[in-house]
């Protein structure tokens, strides 16, 4: 889960080796936390939080898959 986020972040930003990924587990489930540029944080984000939106259903998708819970989190 943790590469697909850094992938997808890569991607898009200007500044793909300031993209920081981590993976915590929590009561809930797994957290991902997605840390960008200051400059960059409106491109992973997208307009109305489109971006962010479809980056999440994919998370979605992979955690159903494993049988987990998942959230992601732009720092």
């Amino acid at each position: 889960m943790k590469e697909l986020i850094e992938y997808i972040a890569r991607s898009i930003v200007r500044a793909p080796d300031e993209v920081k990924v981590t993976q915590e587990n929590d009561d809930d489930g797994v957290v991902v936390k997605l840390e960008v540029a200051p400059d960059d944080k409106g491109r992973v984000i997208g307009r109305q939080g489109r971006v962010a939106e479809a980056m999440r259903t994919l998370l979605r998708v992979v955690a159903t898959k494993e049988g987990v819970r998942v959230r992601l989190e732009i720092v």
